[in-house]
């Protein structure tokens, strides 16, 4: 073990990257490294060097997928992903990780956990505007959801996000997202989200700016929107209004 250096008020000892595997011989020694490295990542957290936090994880993570230990390793993707998305603000980078402690999650047949990740790519996706992709995790967990006795009422909120996400690609492809829905989960035709959408297609094809502001008014009105929902609704009646192409 090699000490690197001071981080904030307690000295941080790490096993040194290169040569881990030689000196640090039978598993104790090596979760020794992978605990160091944890408490190392935790301290330059503390001191907000964010860059060496992630790279103390990054370590970790290296050792622990190595041992096989692949749900650690997910959870160490996992604080790096937050570390991009709160502090450093790159959500590009944030999805890579995400996604990565996702994959992790569904080897360990974790699939709530995999699922969790994969919402904050979907919810990513969609603000960058990489829709398809934000589609097919929305419909993927929205399908999973919808056969699960605990899950089945939180299918409808991920067919809406879904089809909103097709909206914003074009209204063709939201009319006939919501009808493949309706059939795969019929309880989705009486939910508040599936009449919205329904409302908002009517006003778009009839260009009814009034209509489409009145539906969501009222929907907002019982369901407070979020930031989210905001956005993607603002989108879509941008297409309405014709703003399209004055932005272009």
């Amino acid at each position: 073990l090699v000490r690197i250096g001071e981080v904030g008020r307690g000295m941080c000892f790490l096993a040194e990257s290169e040569s881990w595997k030689v000196v640090l011989v039978g598993s104790s020694r090596i979760e020794e490294a992978c605990d160091i490295y944890a408490r190392a990542a935790n301290m330059f957290k503390m001191a907000k060097n964010w860059s060496e936090a992630i790279n103390c994880l990054i370590r970790a993570i290296e050792i622990y997928t190595d041992m096989g230990r692949f749900t650690i390793a997910a959870k160490h993707h996992i604080s790096i992903a937050e570390i991009y998305e709160t502090e450093l603000v790159d959500i590009e980078k944030a999805i890579a990780h995400y996604e990565q402690a996702a994959d992790y999650y569904k080897g360990e047949e974790s699939n709530s956990s995999a699922n969790k990740c994969l919402l904050k790519v979907a919810t990513y996706a969609a603000q960058l505007e990489q829709y398809q992709k934000a589609v097919e995790i929305y419909e993927q967990v929205g399908t999973s959801a919808m056969d699960s006795p605990l899950l089945k009422y939180s299918a409808k909120e991920y067919f809406f996000k879904a089809a909103l996400c097709h909206f914003c690609i074009d209204m063709l492809n939201a009319k006939l997202a919501v009808q493949k829905y309706e059939e795969m989960f019929p309880a989705f035709t009486d939910s508040r989200e599936c009449k919205l959408v329904k409302k908002l297609l009517d006003a778009h094809e009839e260009q009814n700016i009034d209509g489409y502001t009145d539906a969501v008014k009222e929907y907002d009105s019982i369901s407070r929107l979020d930031q989210w929902l905001t956005t993607m609704l603002l989108r879509i009646k941008k297409t309405i209004q014709g703003e399209e192409e004055d932005l272009r």
